[in-house]
C-alpha cells in the first residue's frame, strides 16, 4: 500500500476510494484480494492510528460526497477505532496487564517459527511475510491470523499483539490489544472467534490450500475482570506558550490561531518504548514527522523522549496533547509526573467515548447523535 505523509494526500487517496470503491465496500470489504489490490477497502487507517487524518475528519469528507444510507457501514467502521479508544481509556488496567504479562511470557521454538512464517499453515506464513513486507493487513486477515495463532499453534494472544504492534504501520494501542483480547474470546468472555478453512477460502478466492486448523476451541480462560470507571478530564489549569504531541496524535489542525509559541513532536526511540516497533515503522514515523515539521504554519521541532523530560523540566508547564493508552503515556506517567499534568484532549473525543462504557452496539446507535453534535455531515 502506498503511505503518504501529509493530510492533503491523505484526502488525495480517500477522495479516490469514495469515487470509485466506496459503493461496494459493504459487499467486498471482506475480501482479501492481497496487497496489491487493496481497492475494496480505503487504506486509511495509517493515517487515522497517527491521526494525520482524525476519524471526524474522514466521516465528514466522505458525508460531504455521499449520503449516510450509501455509506453507513464504512462510517461505523471508522468508528470502531474511536470505539476501542473510549473503552480502553475507561479501563486502563487492561493495557496495564497486558504490559505486565508480556515480562513473563516465554517465547518458544514454535513462537519463533511462527514470527518467521515457519510453521505448517501455508496462509499463515504468507501473511507472516506479507505484514514484515508491507506493515499492513487486510482486517479479516488480522481476525483470521490471530485465531490460528492462539487457537491452532497454541501462543499467547498477548506475544500475538506485541508482534503486530511491532510491524503494523496502523498500530493502534487500543484496536489492537481489544481486537486480540475479542478474537481470544476475553474482550466478550466465551465468544472467541475461529479461523475456518471454508470462510478463508472463500474471502481469498480460494488462494490457499486447505489447512489443520482447530475449529472448534474454547475460548481462552482469564479471570481478570475490568469494571467501568469514568475518565478524568481534567488538565489545563494554566496557560502555556510550548505545545508538545506524540506520534499517534499529529493533526495540527487545534493548533489555527492558537498563542503557542513553541511546539514540539515527541518521536520516541525503541529504548524509551515498552514495545519495540520494526526500523520500516521507525522510518515512516520519522518521515512522517518531518515532514510536518516543515508544513505547519507555527515553528515545529522533532524531539525524543529525553528531549522531553529535559523540557518539562526546564519549563514551569508545557501543555501535552494527550496520546491515550499506550507507550506514549506510559512514557509520560513513568518519566514526567506529576510536572506534566497539562493535557489537551480533542472535544471530539471526549464526546464519543461517553459512548464506550457498554458494548458497540450502543456506540453504533449513537453514530447519526454523534454525526449530528458534531456537524460531520456539513
Amino acid at each position: 500500500m502506498r503511505l503518504v505523509k501529509s493530510n492533503e494526500d491523505s484526502f488525495v487517496l480517500l477522495d479516490d476510494f469514495i469515487s470509485n470503491n466506496i459503493h461496494n465496500y459493504s459487499s467486498k470489504r471482506n475480501f482479501d484480494f492481497g496487497p496489491k489490490d487493496r481497492s475494496n477497502v480505503s487504506q486509511m487507517s495509517p493515517y487515522i492510528s497517527h491521526r494525520i487524518l482524525t476519524e471526524y475528519d474522514v466521516v465528514k469528507r466522505v458525508l460531504q460526497k455521499k449520503p449516510y444510507r450509501n455509506v453507513e457501514k464504512y462510517i461505523q467502521e471508522v468508528f470502531w477505532r474511536l470505539y476501542w479508544r473510549g473503552w480502553l481509556e475507561s479501563r486502563p488496567r487492561v493495557w496495564d496487564d497486558f504490559m505486565g504479562d508480556l515480562k513473563f511470557l516465554e517465547k518458544n521454538k514454535l513462537y519463533y517459527e511462527a514470527i518467521e512464517g515457519m510453521t505448517d499453515i501455508e496462509c499463515f506464513n504468507y501473511w507472516v511475510k506479507e505484514l514484515r513486507e508491507y506493515g499492513f493487513l487486510h482486517n479479516h486477515t488480522r481476525m483470521w491470523f490471530a485465531s490460528i495463532w492462539i487457537f491452532t499453534l497454541n501462543l499467547p494472544w498477548q506475544l500475538g499483539a506485541e508482534f503486530f504492534l511491532k510491524y503494523l504501520t496502523d498500530a493502534d494501542s487500543a484496536s489492537n490489544t481489544l481486537s486480540w483480547r475479542w478474537v481470544a474470546g476475553i474482550q466478550t468472555k466465551g465468544k472467541n472467534y475461529l479461523a475456518k478453512n471454508w470462510n478463508i477460502e472463500k474471502f481469498t478466492n480460494g488462494k490457499f490450500s486447505t489447512a489443520i486448523l482447530n475449529e472448534n476451541a474454547l475460548p481462552v480462560s482469564d479471570s481478570r475482570n475490568y469494571t467501568f470507571s469514568k475518565i478524568n478530564y481534567s488538565g489545563l489549569e494554566t496557560e502555556s506558550e510550548t505545545i508538545v504531541m506524540f506520534e499517534n496524535e499529529l493533526n495540527t489542525d487545534f493548533l489555527d490561531n492558537s498563542n503557542y509559541k513553541h511546539a514540539y513532536f515527541c518521536l520516541l526511540s525503541n529504548n524509551e518504548r515498552q514495545v519495540e516497533i520494526s526500523q520500516k515503522n521507525m522510518i515512516y514515523k520519522e518521515s512522517v514527522v518531518d515532514n510536518l515539521t516543515k508544513d505547519v504554519s507555527c515553528n515545529m521541532r522533532k524531539i525524543n523522549g529525553s528531549q522531553l523530560i529535559s523540557l518539562v523540566q526546564s519549563n514551569d508547564n508545557v501543555h501535552l496533547v494527550y496520546p491515550g493508552a499506550g507507550d506514549n503515556l506510559d512514557f509520560i506517567n513513568k518519566n514526567l509526573m506529576p510536572n506534566a499534568n497539562s493535557f489537551i484532549r480533542r472535544k471530539e473525543d471526549i464526546f464519543c467515548y461517553q459512548f464506550s462504557n457498554k458494548g458497540f452496539f450502543n456506540f453504533k446507535k449513537n453514530i447519526p447523535r454523534i454525526i449530528s453534535e458534531l456537524n460531520l455531515s456539513k
